[in-house]
């Protein structure tokens, strides 16, 4: 016996609505008919088929791991309750699956399309948690709407080990995405180990963080700020590489220039604006934000990174290499003479302009190796680099604008598909604080209006990104991108008219029992979009159940140091006006207050927005946190010195008295400082009447 029920011993079983995310092309469920899956069936694959083997060695593991099932990958005959894999004609991660009371049958023209077959299939037997698993008799013929399904990791803001990058691809696999965007250089780092410069992550790939905690760890071989950071070898990165593509995954790397330089040119400062006082780099900064330096443009620097770029394709075999080509400021070049003379010599009159020059030496030293150069939507700007691909980051406009230029794209709009934002209004966990719901996820149109039908065949994709700047634990990345990229992948795979947004949520609670099995840390509140009240007076109210007094960039940031028990507060902040409201106080009594309040570095490099940051002139050299009552403006009721709370690298709780007053009253809570860093933050505040 191969353990499978026979029809007759399945005739009386309910088998559970099909529930697959994403939702297939085509599902006809049949009118009867059930096939109860058990251990002991074995998945039955052609003679000699690496591909077909390949993805059913993987589903059967996967259905041992979360479902406890035990299937044989076998070739042969098959017998009554097997689930075999047969090859056919579908294009490439394209597949066939039928069900029948007798078994299963996934078919397919490639590795892909099996794998996905089998992950479908592998949906369907985990609806249920115990036992042999209920499948409907059903059919279904899929294939995917757009080739480029992908998801961007920022690994330079802060390093995430090379474990945890394979388990994230396991998982996002199982979602039908097949596009790894590694985002491997920054300012802040420069984490791809290139032989040729070992200096680029020797010393380039470490950094001190900002702010007084860091500051204050002293290593004790050094006696110096600890440093912080992490590199991958081109041994670890080829083993991510084989990784994923055993998943049906490509891994993208990026190297991110001209801008974003920082750790590179700290490394090797000859890379650099040399002729220019004051752009030396002095150390990999830990600041976020805009940095200005660039790449020079020599001869010597092209060299430099036609060297880089041979290593990179030496590990990576993608058709893609990302070369970033964003937020690249100017200023250096401007005021470079060796720059503005070789923009003369090129009969270049503007700096947009040279680095479109910049960025096209680099795309056909690509093209003449096979490859093909991937950008942020600025080169578009200045001119066009001819036959790259372009990544619409600033909204949709770069995406209908390279359309209309002939260069294929891939929709990856800030803040929709910026997953570091927040995704409820009740989350108060690190991240940008922009609202970015699950459904904002799943109704975004990847085919801009003005688009027409010709120009919407150059969007080749869709991607979501995570910058984790704010996100300096892996489980804050499982958390900000989980489960909305269940949304993008339904997105990235399932035809238009097929999406519907109340039968994706009735499908998402199984979808969630998976999440639980796999060990996946989602956002558990990622549906709830209903702002909750704050809690009582009398309890404590988090900053985040608090408005902002006016809310322009909202950020919820982790404390740069952590508390006696090892954990960090998280704070909610705008950053150009660190200021809270406690809205309806019952001030009749009086009030007695205790608040959590800590400081946080302000390393934001945000250029000549820095002028527009409120800062409130201080009484003592330390700052204060002032209350008033119905207004901002004025004179507060209350001042608390912080003289104590700054010796305190972490949150301090400290004391404020009310006066009495009639009636319920908004509270508006600041801090004075004597400059913009470090910046004054609350975590709690706690409203009980004042002692009598």
């Amino acid at each position: 016996m191969n353990g499978a029920q026979t029809p007759s011993a399945v005739a009386r079983i309910d088998a559970p609505r099909p529930a697959i995310i994403p939702a297939p092309a085509s599902l006809t469920t049949a009118t009867s008919g059930v096939y109860l899956l058990a251990s002991g069936a074995s998945i039955v694959v052609p003679a000699g088929d690496a591909d077909a083997k390949k993805a059913a060695d993987h589903i059967a593991d996967l259905l041992q791991r979360t479902r406890g099932l035990t299937l044989t990958v076998r070739e042969g005959d098959a017998r009554p309750g097997d689930v075999v894999f047969a090859r056919s004609q579908d294009a490439e991660d394209a597949y066939g699956l039928s069900v029948t009371s007798d078994g299963a049958r996934v078919t397919a023209g490639s590795f892909g399309g099996f794998l996905y077959g089998g992950v479908s299939l592998w949906q369907l037997a985990t609806q249920t948690s115990d036992g042999p698993a209920p499948i409907a008799a059903l059919t279904i013929q899929d294939a995917p709407r757009f080739g480029w399904r992908g998801v961007m990791l920022d690994s330079a803001r802060h390093y995430q080990s090379v474990e945890f990058i394979k388990q994230f691809i396991d998982w996002m696999s199982l979602h039908k995405l097949n596009r790894f965007h590694w985002h491997l250089t920054d300012d802040q780092a420069w984490r791809m180990e290139i032989k040729q410069y070992p200096r680029l992550t020797e010393v380039g790939g470490w950094r001190v963080d900002a702010g007084a905690g860091p500051r204050a760890d002293i290593d004790p071989a050094t006696g110096k700020p600890r440093l912080t950071g992490g590199v991958y070898t081109q041994d670890q990165m080829r083993d991510v590489v084989a990784y994923a593509a055993a998943r049906n995954i490509t891994v993208v790397p990026e190297i991110d220039l001209p801008g974003h330089a920082s750790a590179a040119v700290h490394a090797y400062p000859e890379l650099g604006v040399t002729d220019v006082p004051g752009t030396a780099v002095g150390a990999v900064p830990g600041d976020w934000g805009i940095y200005v330096t660039l790449f020079n443009t020599s001869d010597e620097t092209f060299r430099f990174l036609e060297n880089v770029l041979d290593e990179t394709m030496a590990i990576f075999p993608s058709r893609f290499i990302h070369l970033g080509g964003d937020e690249a400021v100017k200023d250096e070049w401007k005021k470079s003479p060796a720059v503005q003379a070789r923009m003369r010599e090129l009969g270049i009159t503007d700096e947009n302009t040279m680095q479109i020059w910049f960025m096209t030496q680099l795309s056909n030293y690509l093209k003449a190796h096979g490859r093909e150069m991937i950008g942020w939507d600025e080169i578009l700007e200045g001119g066009q680099v001819p036959d790259s691909t372009v990544m619409s980051w600033r909204g949709v406009d770069g995406a209908v604008q390279a359309a209309r230029l002939g260069h294929d794209t891939i929709l990856a709009p800030a803040p929709m598909m910026y997953l570091n934002n927040i995704q409820s209004p009740n989350d108060g966990s690190p991240g940008r604080g922009d609202l970015v719901t699950m459904q904002g996820v799943y109704d975004f149109n990847p085919t801009p209006d003005g688009m027409t039908e010709e120009q919407s065949r150059h969007v080749i994709g869709v991607q979501a990104n995570l910058w984790v700047e704010h996100l300096r634990t892996e489980e804050s990345v499982v958390y900000m991108f989980y489960p909305r990229i269940a949304a993008l992948s339904e997105l990235a795979w399932t035809p238009a008219a097929g999406r519907n947004w109340q039968d994706f949520v009735t499908r998402l609670t199984p979808q969630f029992a998976r999440y639980d099995r796999l060990g996946i840390g989602y956002a558990r509140n990622a549906l709830d979009q209903t702002k909750l009240p704050p809690p009582p007076q009398g309890q404590r109210r988090y900053d985040h159940q608090m408005r902002s007094c006016n809310n322009s960039v909202p950020l919820n940031v982790f404390d740069d140091a952590a508390g006696p028990d090892g954990t960090r507060a998280t704070f909610s902040m705008d950053l150009f006006n660190p200021c809270w409201m406690y809205d309806a106080a019952d001030l009749s009594s009086g009030g007695q207050m205790q608040i959590s309040v800590g400081q946080v570095p302000f390393n934001w490099q945000i250029l000549h927005d820095i002028d527009n940051v409120k800062v409130r002139k201080p009484a003592t050299p330390y700052g204060e946190l002032e209350i008033r009552v119905d207004s901002c403006e004025g004179a507060p009721v209350a001042v608390v010195n912080l003289e104590a709370a700054s010796r305190n690298n972490a949150t301090t709780v400290v004391n404020a008295t009310l006066p009495a007053q009639t009636g319920r009253h908004n509270l508006c809570l600041m801090f004075t400082q004597p400059g913009i860093d470090p910046t004054w933050v609350l975590d709690w505040v706690r409203l009980a009447p004042a002692a009598n």
